[in-house]
């Protein structure tokens, strides 16, 4: 029996299959639709299994919060695609999920796997689920937090969420001021809540990597520096026409030498980047370098640490969020923050869409 789009679109609608699973289970029951919807279920495990391997980045991020606000539960699931994010029943069992998270008793994944979830494990309902909605599913993470007084935030319909633990009294003015600093997370991303966060050994690894990238951009030094590295350069390092140039800029009395690596080819940047790379040891007992290395280090803690960061609804465009606190009530404090973006760090495989449907629309 011939099969037909239409009652590929009908077992779809019956068992929320995939369709080329339901195309398949008609030509193998040779269209008979009460078997091939037997036939789907007696395949269920196999194709979820199947669809293991597939990777699922895009999904949902959900919180669930309890009654009394001080306890809150964050997890993401993920999917293939942004569309199975946006069904109903998808969206649903990530509630749910967010929920049961409120109960349990750590935040290992595999042990929330194992609890009792409708009748059954949340790992095997999550296998049913990959076999009706017809995508790789993945329960990534979750974390359960406690404190005076939890604030949450999603954004984007769930593909950013945050939970903030503060510590203090747990009044209006400070739950407005912690869904504040949930925004604040969300739209900033720090990687600390205080510089106190930073253990020694990262403190030194970043200043080591802000002193390498000094060296690796040379005209970003400080002007004596520079000046001796470009001395040395044109004694036989660089070529002709950068020579040429330089002497030429410097003889131009109302040149800008900002603008120098405008002039400069990039052979010859490289080779003054490998100038100030072997005279490290020198250029780093520099006071001023030393100063530089140093505002800089300075610059990025203010970005990777919450408490440093300007408030992004200060006033006067500088209170940093330390300060913010400290306004709304002196002993409230950050306990911890929790910050999860939807598919962050997980590598997409970049796919040409259009021809994906055409493969499987070639019946």
């Amino acid at each position: 029996m011939a099969v037909t789009a239409q009652m590929v679109k009908e077992l779809r609608e019956m068992t929320g299959a995939g369709m080329m699973d339901c195309k398949k289970a008609l030509v193998e029951t040779d269209g008979n639709m009460d078997a091939a919807v037997d036939f789907l279920k007696e395949k269920g495990l196999a194709k979820a299994a199947k669809k293991a391997g597939r990777v699922a980045a895009e999904g949902l991020v959900k919180i669930a919060v309890s009654a009394d606000a001080k306890t809150a539960a964050l997890v993401e699931v993920n999917s293939e695609t942004d569309f199975v994010s946006k069904n109903e029943e998808f969206v649903n069992f990530v509630d749910d999920l967010a929920k049961l998270a409120l109960t349990t008793e750590s935040n290992d994944i595999e042990a929330f796997k194992a609890m009792s979830f409708e009748d059954a494990t949340v790992a095997d309902v999550l296998t049913a689920k990959i076999a009706k909605i017809g995508e790789n599913l993945s329960l990534r993470r979750i974390e359960k937090v406690s404190g005076d007084l939890v604030a949450s935030y999603v954004h984007g319909g769930g593909r950013i969420g945050v939970l903030v633990v503060g510590n203090g009294a747990a009044n209006d003015d400070v739950k407005t001021a912690l869904t504040n600093i949930a925004m604040q997370v969300a739209a900033m991303n720090p990687q600390y809540v205080s510089r106190n966060d930073i253990s020694a050994d990262e403190l030194v690894k970043m200043k080591n990597i802000t002193l390498e990238s000094a060296l690796n951009d040379p005209f970003s030094l400080p002007k004596p520096i520079l000046n001796d590295l470009l001395d040395k350069a044109v004694a036989g390092v660089w070529g002709e026409e950068d020579t040429a140039i330089l002497a030429e800029k410097r003889a131009d009395k109302s040149f800008n030498f900002n603008y120098l690596p405008n002039f400069i080819s990039e052979e010859g940047k490289a080779k003054l980047a490998e100038l100030a790379v072997a005279d490290k040891e020198n250029i780093a007992g520099n006071k001023i370098f030393s100063g530089l290395v140093e505002g800089r280090v300075q610059k990025q803690l203010k970005e990777i640490c919450l408490l440093d960061q300007v408030y992004v609804r200060a006033e006067d465009g500088k209170q940093t969020v330390a300060k913010y606190l400290e306004s709304v009530d002196k002993a409230l404090t950050i306990a911890k923050v929790v910050r999860y973006e939807v598919g962050e760090g997980i590598e997409k495989k970049e796919e040409n869409f259009a021809e994906e449907v055409a493969k499987q629309m070639g019946m």
